[in-house]
């Protein structure tokens, strides 16, 4: 048992713990190209990334989206899965954090995608649960989703971290503290915009988090 079990440190993954614009963005205009769509700059794909896929699409075209994102997973399954990089930090953070609270991971990626990800690169080991778009659960506002953290996790108090708006949502929904980080596609005011008032702390990227920074929160 951990000394501070009864706390669950949640992360992102893209641009949170892991720089993969390059996976996705080769992913995404493979994609496009598959089905005769004009390509995507780099930076069009970036701003989008962190939403779930299926709305990536639609955001694009007109056209049923379903063949595009598995055009997506056909080539990022194969290629662009490898097309990554652990943010400077992550693996000496990890470690140290795992010593003390429970972590997890929750993503908009498919579950078995970044469950194959994270073995990848040599740190699912330090995450009790990593969850991410199943049959049953669409996306991070799922109530499903909620539902299942709050049942499983119901003595714990949670912390989310992430670079994205929609992480941010996820733990007004949860009501707990949000860590913003700055290592994605979006600014400090973005990440402090909110609905429901929740405890938050705005960092440069994952590295700058300390057990006492935890601690501050509660």
């Amino acid at each position: 048992m951990k000394l501070n079990d009864n706390i669950v440190i949640s992360f992102d993954l893209d641009f949170t713990l892991i720089d993969n614009r390059v996976g996705i963005i080769n992913s995404f205009n493979y994609a496009l190209k598959k089905y005769h769509l004009p390509q995507l700059d780099k930076t069009e794909i970036e701003k989008m990334i962190g939403t779930p896929l299926d709305i990536m699409f639609a955001k694009v075209t007109d056209l049923d989206t379903t063949p595009l994102c598995s055009a997506f997973r056909e080539y990022y399954v194969s290629e662009g899965i490898f097309q990554v990089k652990v943010f400077p930090g992550v693996k000496d953070l990890l470690p140290e954090l795992h010593k003390w609270f429970t972590l997890g991971v929750i993503t908009s990626k498919k579950e078995e995608i970044a469950i194959k990800l994270l073995r990848f690169l040599n740190i699912a080991g330090y995450f009790d649960f990593i969850l991410g778009e199943t049959d049953q659960r669409k996306s991070k506002s799922d109530p499903k989703l909620i539902q299942y953290l709050l049942k499983k996790y119901n003595e714990y108090q949670f912390v989310i971290i992430g670079d994205h708006p929609n992480d941010k949502e996820l733990a007004e929904s949860l009501e707990c503290p949000f860590i913003g980080v700055l290592t994605g596609m979006h600014s400090s005011k973005d990440l402090k915009s909110n609905r429901k008032k929740v405890k938050s702390l705005i960092l440069n990227n994952v590295s700058e988090i300390t057990r006492h920074t935890i601690y501050s929160l509660f």
